[in-house]
């Protein structure tokens, strides 16, 4: 991708969770947080992988960018705190906030132990309503601010694989950003969600297709030909760029909404 950029966010500071990658390449944090920082914005790294969070902020300095790495778990309460306070040294405040944490893992209610449930809801739901705990005050204060949530098409509809406490967690994140843009609306902060669909980064090797249940990269690569109506995966950047369109001015007037990245898989009726 070109690393020109047109100064959309200049001046701001955005911190996105999850802006490491769980291998080589491009995931949707990483592209977004090195997005943000072309368009000029200054970026807080975070994610629970500090070598991860560090190759990003790599990236963005080899551009001439802006950036702080914060080793960070936001399904901790303290973390969070901590994260949102490094920032706040780093920067001195925070108009974007970008969570981008989530994982799921197979199983329905029988199959699925409670404690596995109780952690996906918690990696996927709970670590939102965490940042932005901390969050919201600091753009209250600024009058200003804008919260992207990163949802999933199977928060939307079921997708013939069993994925309990992710797609509960994931249909809740939805619901829970319209409500919080209906609340902090009148305080000039603005809430979405961007949903992806069947996306090619590297989280699709290195976790889902090794997912019990599950089909090889090979076969989770193809059905995208059949399944999706642009006939491909999604990459990275997509989400970046949907991301970046719902932080900048020129989404002044949109909140408490979705926003599909999935080339018109839910528009589809099978």
């Amino acid at each position: 991708m070109s690393s020109a950029g047109a100064g959309r966010l200049a001046g701001r500071v955005a911190l996105v969770t999850g802006a490491g990658c769980v291998g080589p390449g491009w995931g949707n944090g990483r592209a977004t947080a090195v997005l943000f920082a072309r368009e000029g914005a200054a970026v807080a790294v975070a994610d629970r992988d500090l070598a991860a969070a560090e190759e990003t902020a790599r990236l963005i300095a080899a551009e001439g960018g802006r950036a702080a790495v914060i080793e960070a778990d936001v399904t901790d309460p303290a973390s969070v705190a901590a994260m949102v306070a490094r920032c706040l040294d780093a920067f001195g405040r925070i108009d974007v906030l970008q969570n981008n944490v989530g994982g799921s893992v197979t199983g329905d209610p029988v199959s699925m132990p409670l404690e596995t449930f109780e952690a996906q809801i918690a990696l996927n739901l709970t670590s939102v309503f965490l940042t932005c705990k901390h969050v919201l005050p600091v753009m209250e204060r600024q009058g200003r601010g804008v919260v992207i949530n990163v949802g999933s098409i199977g928060g939307m509809r079921h997708l013939g694989h069993d994925t309990a406490g992710y797609t509960a967690a994931k249909a809740g994140l939805v619901q829970l950003t319209r409500q919080l843009a209906v609340k902090y609306g009148p305080k000039g902060i603005r809430c979405n969600t961007v949903i992806p669909g069947m996306m090619d980064t590297p989280l699709l090797e290195h976790r889902v297709s090794k997912q019990a249940g599950r089909a090889d990269l090979a076969t989770l690569r193809a059905e995208a030909r059949t399944r999706v109506p642009l006939g491909r995966r999604g990459d990275a950047w997509d989400v970046a760029y949907a991301s970046l369109f719902l932080a900048s001015d020129e989404a002044k007037y949109v909140t408490g909404t979705e926003i599909l990245v999935d080339g018109g898989l839910m528009a589809k009726s099978a």
